[in-house]
């Protein structure tokens, strides 16, 4: 007679490790990080920028661990992507010391005081660039040339304008070639608030690896379009500037890199629905009628304190369960 073996969930496992899955995101952002280093005005700071992120990042982590005598984890390159999009949070004219600054609020503060990866209730780049901007504000939203304007030394790196600054200063028409500017790249703005391309490819392959779910970032990215829309900048109606909309700022970063992290989203479909549409609606009040011209961030903080909650009313009716009176 055979034995029933009785065992803890999970029961079905994934051949994929957090080493692995992290390894696909550090690829998937690859192409957008480089590109954003390139295209800046100052190539050399942007690249320190990046490397200083991810060794800060690396180092506390690995610090914080050994201190408080846990087992070392940095191999899982949990760190290496927090330290990543941390970087490509911030602009190129940031001093040495300020992802330093960045890296400790990511990873002790919102990661390891929590319980380390996978306990984290927001995303740690994020929460990293969110503290930043609150204590350095002047630094985080200066923005230097870009594109075709990175060559002209008129341009005063300090005040140079992002799109959506100027968008929410004065609304004008959009053309193609705003569009065009934003889908290739040759604008101003973050490390990775720019070539749109190589960010929406990058998402397209976690897809595709089945490394995150479709339903965050395209509900994200449709809530947005459709809302600008309706309520968009120049009126309804106006279709080059919900598009515009779409390119400019850090939404295709935050709709595929960091809305989709697993610690801090839904575990339902339903709830990941209901992410990507929350996402959505908050990020255009925040940019249309907020004093911030970019809202991808809060937005994506504010519904990471919502997803206990939409977890619980998601979750699915378990079989047999008797509805209680």
């Amino acid at each position: 007679m055979e034995k029933l073996v009785v065992s803890s969930t999970p029961h079905v496992r994934s051949n994929d490790s957090v080493q692995r899955i992290m390894l696909d995101v550090i690829i998937a952002l690859a192409p957008a990080a480089i590109a954003g280093i390139i295209l800046h005005n100052n190539s050399i700071n942007a690249a320190l920028t990046v490397a200083i992120s991810i060794v800060a990042c690396v180092i506390f982590e690995a610090g914080f661990q050994k201190l408080t005598k846990q087992t070392c984890t940095i191999s899982d390159l949990s760190a290496v992507v927090t330290g990543l999009l941390l970087a490509m949070n911030l602009p190129e004219t940031s001093p040495w010391w300020m992802p330093i600054v960045g890296a400790f609020f990511s990873i002790i503060v919102a990661k390891q005081l929590f319980g380390g990866l996978g306990q984290n209730f927001i995303n740690p780049a994020l929460a990293g660039r969110a503290f930043l901007l609150a204590a350095y504000p002047t630094k985080m939203t200066g923005s230097a040339a870009f594109g075709p304007a990175k060559f002209e030394s008129v341009v005063d790196a300090a005040t140079y304008a992002t799109p959506l600054t100027a968008l929410k200063e004065s609304a004008g028409a959009v053309t193609s070639s705003d569009i065009i500017n934003g889908f290739l790249g040759n604008v101003g703005g973050t490390i990775g608030e720019t070539c749109a391309v190589l960010l929406i490819l990058g998402g397209i392959y976690l897809i595709v690896r089945k490394v995150i779910s479709w339903r965050i970032p395209v509900t994200y990215i449709a809530t947005v379009f459709i809302l600008m829309l309706i309520f968009g900048r120049n009126g309804a109606g106006d279709f080059m500037g919900a598009i515009n909309e779409l390119f400019v700022g850090g939404l295709m970063l935050g709709a595929f890199f960091m809305a989709t992290d697993y610690a801090s989203s839904p575990v339902t479909p339903i709830g990941q629905l209901i992410m990507g549409v929350g996402c959505g609606v908050l990020t255009v009040i925040i940019r249309l009628w907020g004093g911030y011209p970019e809202g991808v961030s809060y937005s994506i903080l504010l519904m990471n304190l919502c997803v206990p909650l939409i977890d619980r009313f998601t979750e699915p009716k378990i079989f047999g369960e008797v509805k209680k009176k």
